[in-house]
């Protein structure tokens, strides 16, 4: 199989890249992948669960 990134400067900076690394949390992202893929799963189980509460409490508030 070739390789998919063959002939591109990986050097060069992408300023669309630049302007969004600055708002990037670095600490989170290294945070998340000292997880295991177990917990990282856990978390996104748990983040589900309350985005579904979310969306019945709004239901239940917009009702009146």
């Amino acid at each position: 199989m070739a390789n998919p990134i063959k002939g591109i400067d990986v050097r060069r900076v992408d300023p669309v890249v630049e302007a969004f690394r600055a708002d990037v949390d670095v600490t989170l992202l290294e945070k998340n992948l000292r997880l295991s893929v177990e917990e990282r799963f856990l978390q996104l189980m748990e983040l589900q669960r309350f985005a579904a509460e979310l969306r019945s409490a709004g239901r239940k508030a917009a009702r009146g």
